[in-house]
């Protein structure tokens, strides 16, 4: 071939490769569009979710949030297992001449350790409705109860000791927690109730069906209280004429509650203030349908400290109603299972007619405080359990690098999920939590809890009614997902959400309304396989 025909054949070749050498004017160029890359979100490869108090021993164990923080010195370590103990210690009534250090129970409570509701340091068991019935009875199994309160006669919007700092208000004779459980003459009409509590609860639920727009449907259940018998008016139901017990009356409300995952606390409280409070957005000034709010609470560690406004940051509870694990962990001691203890000396129903009546009948026998005037639980007991709740590691990340992991990761952003379960913080090096000096193994840990701390609005559908403190009726603080993904490895009986209705991570999705509403609706919108693929992400959680 002669140089002329190579030098047209490379013409010709140039002229097709570029789609019409020099053109005519009729034809368009033809461009392929560059496709747009896919991101994934800085944590979609992040396996230590509590920084270097991660365990990753936690696997598919039964016990993967009993784990102590794996950074703990040998002597925090021996405070640690101390706590444990202490944790599942069960209380007996008052006296117990053999084992005094375990007498004091109620007189009236809700369980008697602190395991029952926070089962292997996670969820407690959905009570479950037994075949042909249409409703179960509350009972020693229980690890759900009703906090109580009586309507406010207007929004309180900041607390000062004229208004008790906008602490809900109790009922009469009742106080702000229902106990359906009591010691054996706990009540005036014991002989005819044995063991029953300030009244007696009962569980329904009533269900409705969620369609997909792909025609798929999903079966969604809430439950439903009834008080009945209160000891104030033995008998009487809300259907009753002429209604006598405080309880019952219209102004009385009542939320379900559901006992939490205890791990990772400590880094919660270890958070600076500063940095949780950059999420606020309490008039949605970015229009993204989110407006975060921050409930301020009484803190009773500054109030026994003399602090002349004893009011903190709300962290913890499902409405941000607690400031610290400290003040978490000995409410709960007192209100739960009615142990008296250093920062809450005073039994819960102290000065109340029934506690009054149950001092009569029994001749002061168990009265909250012993022969020296010491509560029933001293500052060991104390200290231990709270440093345990402390330093439960959080159990790390599994299956990161699974396909349909990495893609969840990426459309829980695009939903706009992180809106208020904000991936990560830095906790604070220096400083107090609890009113003590922070363990070292909490100090200065990227971590990725997920939440933001802050109350949101989630729509009517979730509302209980009931304010506390800062917090509406309608208003929930954004739950951590860390460690979500083995709730039922865990427990197989727990449910998700305040009273556990959700039996499933979808299920719980569903439910989000209010704020979350934008998202739920575009999550229903996926197709079902990038559905699944955003339950594959808050699974390996």
């Amino acid at each position: 071939m002669n140089n002329r025909h190579v030098l047209i054949g490379a013409i010709l070749l140039g002229c097709i490769q570029l789609t019409g050498c020099g053109g005519s004017g009729d034809a368009e160029d033809t461009v392929t569009p560059t496709p747009e890359p896919i991101t994934y979100p800085e944590y979609t490869d992040m396996t230590a979710s509590g920084g270097a108090t991660t365990t990753y021993d936690a696997g598919n164990s039964g016990h993967g949030f009993s784990t102590p923080s794996i950074n703990l010195t040998a002597t925090e370590l021996a405070l640690h297992m101390e706590g444990d103990k202490f944790f599942e210690t069960s209380f007996t009534t008052a006296p117990n001449a053999e084992h005094p250090e375990l007498d004091g129970l109620g007189p009236v409570f809700n369980n008697t350790n602190c395991n029952a509701c926070h089962q292997r340091d996670g969820r407690n068991s959905t009570p479950q409705v037994s075949a042909g019935q249409t409703r179960v009875k509350l009972g020693s199994e229980a690890g759900i109860f009703l906090r109580i309160s009586q309507a406010a006669n207007e929004v309180c919007i900041k607390g000062d000791v004229s208004n008790d700092y906008c602490a809900p208000i109790p009922v009469p004779d009742f106080g702000g927690q229902l106990f359906h459980r009591g010691v054996l003459q706990a009540r005036p009409d014991w002989q005819q109730n044995q063991f029953i509590g300030q009244a007696d609860v009962y569980l329904s639920y009533e269900t409705k069906t969620v369609a997909y727009p792909d025609g798929s449907q999903v079966l969604l259940k809430k439950p439903l209280f009834a008080v009945e018998n209160p000891y104030d008016a033995p008998g009487e139901t809300k259907q009753s004429a002429n209604l006598t017990s405080n309880l019952l009356q219209d102004d009385v409300l009542m939320g379900w509650r559901n006992g939490m995952p205890v791990f990772g606390l400590g880094l919660l409280e270890a958070i600076a203030e500063t940095d949780i409070l950059q999420h606020l957005d309490e008039n949605d000034a970015n229009n993204d349908g989110i407006s975060a709010r921050a409930n301020y609470v009484f803190d009773a560690v500054k109030a026994q400290a003399g602090d002349v406004y004893p009011v903190s940051l709300g962290r913890f509870g499902w409405k941000a109603n607690t400031p610290s694990v400290r003040m978490q962990s000995l409410g709960a001691l007192r209100g739960d299972i009615g142990i008296t203890n250093p920062l809450f000396p005073d039994e819960s129903i102290k000065g109340s007619a029934l506690h009054d009546a149950y001092l009569t009948r029994t001749s002061f026998v168990d009265t909250g405080e012993d022969e020296n005037g010491a509560p029933e639980v001293g500052a060991q007991f104390s200290d231990a359990v709270v440093f345990y709740a402390e330093t439960l590691a959080v159990p790390a990340r599994r299956n990161v690098t699974q396909p349909q992991v990495r893609e969840g990761a990426r459309l829980f952003t695009k939903l706009n999920c992180t809106g208020c379960h904000v991936p990560s913080f830095t906790t604070k090096t220096s400083g107090e939590i609890g009113g003590r000096a922070m363990s070292e193994s909490l100090k200065g840990q990227k971590i990725y809890p997920f939440t933001d701390l802050l109350l949101h609005d989630m729509g009517e559908g979730l509302a209980d009614g009931r304010p506390d403190f800062l917090a509406s009726g309608n208003e929930w603080r954004t739950r951590p997902l860390w460690g979500i993904g083995l709730t039922q490895t865990v427990n197989p009986q727990a449910g998700f959400l305040h009273d556990g209705r959700a039996a499933t991570l979808e299920e719980a999705i569903l439910w989000h309304g209010g704020e979350a509403e934008k998202s739920q609706n575009v999550f229903m919108a996926l197709s079902k396989n990038e559905r699944e693929q955003v339950i594959a992400f808050l699974m390996s959680l």
